[in-house]
């Protein structure tokens, strides 16, 4: 562990250096996965490395497990509650759909949701260009490969330097980095509503998806509901997509 952790901070000094910046940001949910990119830059950079928590009406526990990680990493930080930006911009979209009759309860929560991980991107990109820093992903290799980001939200990010580590790897490492005990064993979540979970979502453990990634015997349900996330989500993976050029 000791060699991915130095591979990982040397090749985040590296991007830095390579793109001509200062430093480096994150995001900081008071999950697992933001943990332990936290605990990251401040051993890449102790001294130009920044963390962001920005509660959305988020859970309270959520933002107390974020600040015990900052705290615990000594990684600089601020706070920022969107709270407010997000309600605005929800009630004025949902009006105006009212008013186009186009509005959908069914497509209100994920919309809901995926408004409030663009807001965090957004807001990452203005503070990084103030401290001309890049700002850094926390997908792990099982979201990466179902597809379980949000399409320029957390996944709108320079560098990804979670995304070759399986989610038991990322407990692993966050074990070695020291990460809050009460951090590395919650429940995958994405903070969203009370008792939402990212096993409930996914319909499928991450454990499964590990060991498929693993190329270990998994159900043939499992295995074809794994492969067919993948198949649909191949668009967040990618660059937009452009038309050939014109022929003359």
């Amino acid at each position: 562990m000791e060699k991915k952790v130095d591979f990982l901070v040397k090749w985040l000094r590296e991007q830095v250096v390579e793109a001509n910046v200062q430093g480096l940001v994150v995001g900081v949910s008071g999950g697992l996965d933001s943990a332990v990119v936290a605990n990251l830059i401040k051993l890449a950079f102790p001294k130009q490395s920044l963390g962001v928590i920005m509660p959305i009406k988020s859970i309270p526990s959520d933002e107390d497990d974020a600040l015990k990680v900052v705290e615990n990493a000594e990684l600089d930080h601020i706070v920022i509650d969107l709270s407010d930006v997000h309600d605005l911009m929800i009630e004025k979209i949902h009006t105006i759909l009212q008013n186009k009759q186009a509005y959908t309860s069914a497509q209100a929560r994920m919309g809901d949701a995926n408004l409030r991980a663009r807001l965090r991107m957004s807001t990452l990109y203005t503070i990084a260009s103030h401290y001309h820093y890049l700002v850094c992903g926390t997908d792990n290799k099982a979201e990466w490969y179902t597809g379980y980001f949000t399409k320029y939200g957390d996944g709108g990010v320079d560098l990804n330097p979670l995304v070759h580590l399986k989610k038991h790897e990322v407990q692993e490492m966050a074990r070695f980095l020291n990460v809050p005990t009460e951090v590395i064993d919650k429940k995958p979540s994405a903070g969203l509503w009370e008792g939402q979970t990212d096993e409930m979502e996914l319909g499928l453990t991450y454990d499964v998806i590990d060991r498929f990634l693993a190329g270990e015997t998994i159900s043939e349900n499992d295995r074809k509901r794994i492969e067919t996330m993948h198949k649909v989500t191949e668009h967040k993976r990618k660059t937009p997509t452009t038309p050939p050029p014109f022929s003359s």
